[in-house]
């Protein structure tokens, strides 16, 4: 979400190379692709939605009403909807550490499916205790649950591992505090984009007016966490596919 649509989609636009298509959303709301393929949303605020720039990952969910009682049952926060949409129901949410996350109840993207097989990007929870955020997890969007299609969860290398069809798409980690000064140190999901060439689109979003606030080398190649022009931050990463899909 950001708050003015256009200066959003020429920044994401020339650091990723997308193009866009109007969604079933409204006017305000816009479908990223990569060659032709979905990958993100963007959209703008609506002026009476309290919410912060960001981007959120929103979870598939069956019963977005089921889905926001259990979240509340749990101690957590449903703090926007569920709301009612042209193709679905909606709602913005806070697990119990602080963690911003989002539910859909309704039609997804068209073409969605192709995003599974490209893995344009994978999730990170950072968090207090990824034990406890996983049951937490768990129960409120039934991962792990024998049901056909459902999310595969493991213990690997100190960290949850959610997959879905064999693909990796988060990540669960320990260690965030809660009270922390540092946005990026408090419990939050980072969204991962994975490229080729992470130097040069972390130069490209640094000539269209964002800001690097963390970089490094992991095993697989350079990586670096952007701050766009609106706030909202993203990663971006080399991750071998080979490593997500193991």
């Amino acid at each position: 979400m950001a708050r003015e649509l256009e200066p959003a989609l020429d920044f994401y636009g020339a650091v990723f190379g997308w193009t866009f298509r109007t969604g079933r959303l409204g006017e305000q709301f816009r479908v990223a692709l990569d060659d032709g393929e979905p990958v993100a949303g963007i959209g703008a605020l609506a002026p009476a939605l309290q919410v912060a720039v960001a981007w959120t990952p929103y979870f598939a969910v069956e019963d977005a009403d089921a889905t926001a009682a259990r979240i509340r049952e749990r101690s957590a926060t449903v703090a926007v909807g569920p709301v009612a949409f042209q193709t679905g129901r909606g709602a913005l949410a806070a697990d119990r550490d602080g963690a911003v996350f989002g539910i859909w109840q309704g039609k997804l993207v068209d073409d969605w499916e192709s995003w599974r097989d490209r893995e344009p990007a994978w999730l990170r929870l950072r968090t207090r205790n990824a034990f406890e955020a996983a049951i937490f997890y768990g129960e409120v969007l039934d991962w792990a649950a024998e049901r056909p299609g459902c999310c595969d969860v493991r213990y690997e290398a100190e960290e949850v591992v959610l997959r879905h069809g064999g693909h990796i798409v988060a990540r669960l980690s320990s260690g965030a505090l809660e009270a922390a000064p540092d946005p990026t140190i408090r419990p939050h999901w980072e969204v991962h984009f994975v490229t080729t060439d992470v130097p040069a689109k972390t130069a490209t979003a640094r000539a269209h007016g964002g800001m690097v606030i963390a970089q490094g080398t992991a095993a697989n190649g350079p990586w670096a966490t952007i701050r766009d022009p609106d706030g909202a931050t993203f990663t971006i990463d080399t991750r071998a596919v080979a490593e997500r899909k193991t």
